[in-house]
């Protein structure tokens, strides 16, 4: 008998939720202030990303996921504090579709 677990999910789709459980892992090795910080940018930046982005423009989600692993690893370095945001004007970016 199959899992009721819900739809399965496409590869790109596995990639963006491991990201997403990568930065709340290395959120939980800061300071609680930061962790909360970075907690709060992190799921406002997905969450904004999932609405506004064209789930059929694979090049911009690839980009989003190479510039957000970076931010992780850089986020993993014990000498890294915090975490900004990173403001994109998506209204030029959005017009691209491969």
């Amino acid at each position: 008998m199959a899992s009721s677990r819900g739809p399965r999910l496409s590869g790109m789709q596995k990639q963006v939720l491991s990201l997403y459980r990568g930065f709340l892992r290395a959120a939980r090795t800061k300071s609680p202030e930061e962790r909360h910080k970075i907690e709060s940018i992190v799921s406002e930046e997905f969450h904004r990303n999932s609405k506004e982005v064209d789930r059929k423009n694979f090049l911009y989600i690839e980009y989003l996921l190479r510039r957000g692993k970076k931010q992780l690893d850089q986020l993993r370095n014990p000498g890294t504090t915090g975490l900004s945001s990173l403001a994109v004007d998506l209204s030029k970016t959005n017009k691209i579709n491969p």
